[in-house]
This record gives C-alpha cells, structure tokens and sequence, in this order.
C-alpha cells in the first residue's frame, strides 16, 4: 500500500486528462461497467459532518470510497481509498483536496463540452474560492474562450482572481461588480458559491446560455432560481438518485411546482449519445454538479497508477 499526496496528485493529473476520465466515468455509469452509490452524510453537535461515498469498476478493477470531514471555520479533509477489486488489497490511500477540486472542474468541462454552443467564447463565474480556479480552467479546455467575467462579493477576491488567472491561463479575466452583469453578458455560467440565495435572476440570462451550477449540493443551498430552472430547455444532473437528495436549486424548484423530475436527464446518457443535448442555439441549459465517487475513482485510479509505475 502506498500513500499518495496533494503534490503528486497535480503533478500527474493534469485537467484535459481529468476531463477524459470523468467522461469516461459517466460511458462506464451508463452501460453498467461501473457502480455509484450516493454520498451519505454524518453529522456531530458541534456541526462537524463525515461525508462517504463509494463505487466500483467492473472494468478497470477497482473499488473506492471517497471520505472527507468537514467543520466550519475549521476545513475540511478529504482522502480516497483504493482497493483491488480482484484481491481486496488497499492499493492507496490518496490525499483527495486536489484530486476532488480537479474533478469537480472536469465534471463541468465534460457538461460543458456537451452542452454549450460550440461557439461560445464568453464565461460568466460568480464565485472565486478554492473551487473556481479548476472550474475556469475546465471550461477553457473544452471552449476557445476570449474572455472571462468574474464576480464574488469580495472586490478584493475577484481582482486577486482576475489577475491570478488571467496570468495562468492566458486569457482575459475581468472582475465585475455584480452577479446579474456576469451573467446577463455570458455565453456560459459557473456558479460555484455557498449561496442558501438564488444568484441571478431568470430575466437575465441570454439565450443559448449553458449554466453549470456547480455549489449546491445540500437542499438548503440555492444558487440558481425556480424560474431559471423552469426557463431551460434541458436540465442534466450527474445522478438523479443524488439530486433529488442534495441539488437544492432543484428540490426548491420541484417544491414550486416548476421542475418536474421525469424531465431531468443524466449527464451519462448525453455522453452516451442516448440522450439529445443541446436542441437548437437559443435553448438555456443547465447542468447541476453534486459530484460522484466514481469519478474521484477514475481520477485516483490514474494518479495510482502513475506514481505506483
């Protein structure tokens, strides 16, 4: 068994082979090859929450669970464990605060790859904190952007943002003054907050406009409204079964009587090509990211298999 750090995560997971692994999570979900079971959660008095989810890979061989504790105004700590699925054996335990961060970009550069316009140039952020920089970095892989526009609501943050990327990724980052301008001059969206309030509003978002809602993964979190949901033309999630648990915008849509769940569709499925994505160049579309474990599975696998040669 061997231990794999934070270091040796980014240095052999780099974000266009994330995106490839996390794409082909989602073929494995949808033909069977792999097995998700959705995240679990416990939680203590003192408001600190262990978090557990878990998968297999039929075809590559392994088993992992993903488990994390998380206490506010303390952190968080993130590991995955590796197993042989043949021998049982522990390959890894893997340092996991990259390694999720990075694949919660992937996701969104899979979504986007999917279902933005192919020519969309211009991404909207609203959010700059510790997952941003891989949700930008995602979406700049699968999309030859011009410009990003970026707002948090920390002036300080969103210039220091600005600035950081701008300089990484060779692009123009802007910092902007509210949410509604971001998005309301956007081809593309990522919302990726702690927001427990809708964002933006539906009036201002443009047609043809992909959002990635990438931060509300517990019921009581909203980044984007009942009317933005009701608005577009297709809503995909990375499992359904985790969805309707932990995607708020969608369970507070739902409860408005503006979402019905028989038209939400899985990611896997577009990337199947079971499922249409995008139907013409002025539909709003909408992917919602709660994060799976077999696609920190796939990533770990791979960074696994790097460092153990």
């Amino acid at each position: 068994m061997i231990h794999i750090t934070e270091e040796q995560v980014r240095e052999t997971l780099p974000m266009a082979r994330a995106i490839d692994l996390v794409e082909e999570a989602f073929r494995r979900l949808d033909d069977g090859r792999a097995v998700n079971h959705a995240r679990r959660r416990v939680v203590l008095d003192n408001g600190a929450w262990l978090h557990c989810m878990a998968a297999g890979d039929n075809e590559g061989g392994y088993l992992a669970a993903k488990v994390y504790a998380t206490r506010p105004r303390v952190g968080a700590r993130f590991v995955v464990l590796l197993f042989d699925a043949e021998t049982t054996e522990l390959l890894a335990t893997v340092d996991a605060n990259a390694l999720g961060q990075i694949r919660t970009g992937a996701a969104t550069g899979v979504a986007t790859r999917c279902l933005a316009r192919p020519e969309a140039r211009r991404l909207g952020m609203i959010g700059c904190g510790f997952q941003a920089e891989t949700q930008l970095e995602a979406i700049a892989e699968v999309r030859n952007l011009e410009t990003a526009l970026v707002y948090s609501r920390s002036p300080e943050r969103r210039e220091r943002f600005a600035r950081k990327m701008s300089e990484r990724l060779g692009i123009a980052v802007q910092a902007v003054n509210s949410a509604q301008a971001t998005v309301s001059e956007s081809d593309a969206v990522v919302t990726i907050t702690t927001a427990r309030e809708p964002l933006f509003s539906a009036d201002v978002v443009p047609a043809g406009c992909h959002i990635n809602a990438a931060g509300s993964n517990h019921a009581k979190r909203v980044e984007v409204d009942a009317g933005t949901v009701a608005r577009c033309a297709l809503v995909a999630v990375d499992s359904i079964e985790q969805a309707r648990m932990e995607a708020g915008d969608l369970i507070q849509a739902h409860a408005a009587g503006l979402l019905d769940w028989g038209r939400v569709v899985e990611v896997s499925s577009i990337v199947a090509g079971k499922t249409a994505g995008r139907g013409s160049a002025e539909d709003v579309t909408l992917f919602e990211s709660q994060g799976l474990a077999i696609q920190d599975l796939m990533a770990a696998a791979h960074v696994y298999r790097a460092v153990a040669g």
